[in-house]
């Protein structure tokens, strides 16, 4: 963008960036629903092999998952954008204080809780009498949880605290946890394409297991998310001492 560029075309394109992570997380997660784990070469009633592995479906079902993880990466690469050039043009809406955080919420939350979907797990076969299905993502639904229980935490926390005047601008470890979780999904989602999830187990059965950077990038993710709420919360009790102290007897 040229720095001739007018003042009102300026304004709207901060907004229009915003909109359209809206609407390629929206892309993504259609994507992320369609994949089927089984798709890639076994099921819960036959282990893999070099024939099944190679099949065009096993091929769709790749194309699927790198297909999510450019428009996550293109979607993920907007958020940076649209701030950057709202501040740089001196730009910023209330259109888009409400809707920038809140595309990213979506796009993040929206992905993992995908990513924990049913179609990402592939069934074991029995082994001593009891098999079980594995998450090739490496998301649990409890990890969902403690994403999303953070982000609400730390937004009503904002909400309240801003609405009484006080500063609850993003921390350090909000945004470490930001850019976090924006590389953990591509990681995860290139992982399962094209990392090997067959292995053989030392009673020579073979078993799916999660890919070990999918499983580093869920686990370190949530670490880190539930992590980065804990300045937050302290940064509300100090506020909220201090509104006390100021209130009259």
């Amino acid at each position: 963008m040229t720095a001739d560029t007018p003042a009102g075309s300026r304004r709207h394109i901060p907004n229009a960036l915003t909109i359209l992570r809206l609407v390629l997380a929206a892309v993504v997660f259609v994507l992320l629903a369609r994949f089927q784990a089984t798709g890639l070469g076994a099921g819960s009633a036959h282990t893999p092999d070099a024939t099944s592995l190679q099949s065009p479906h096993a091929s769709a079902q790749r194309a699927i998952l790198l297909a999510a993880a450019i428009l996550f990466i293109l979607a993920a690469t907007t958020d940076f954008l649209d701030g950057y050039l709202a501040r740089k043009w001196r730009v910023v809406s209330k259109f888009g204080r409400v809707m920038d955080p809140f595309a990213d919420k979506i796009l993040i939350l929206g992905s993992f809780i995908l990513l924990a979907g049913p179609n990402f797990a592939i069934s074991n076969p029995d082994v001593a009498g009891s098999g079980d299905a594995v998450a090739l993502t490496g998301v649990q639904p409890w990890m969902v949880v403690v994403i999303l229980a953070r982000e609400l935490l730390v937004t009503s926390l904002r909400a309240a605290l801003e609405g009484s005047g006080v500063d609850f601008s993003a921390t350090l470890s909000g945004k470490l946890k930001m850019v976090l979780q924006s590389v953990a999904v591509p990681v995860i989602l290139l992982s399962v394409a094209y990392l090997p999830h067959w292995f053989e187990s030392a009673s020579g059965a073979i078993v799916a297991r999660t890919p070990l950077p999918a499983a580093i990038a869920a686990w370190l993710t949530t670490l880190v998310t539930a992590w980065s709420g804990l300045p937050y919360v302290v940064r509300a009790i100090r506020a909220g001492r201090t509104t006390d102290r100021s209130l009259p007897n």
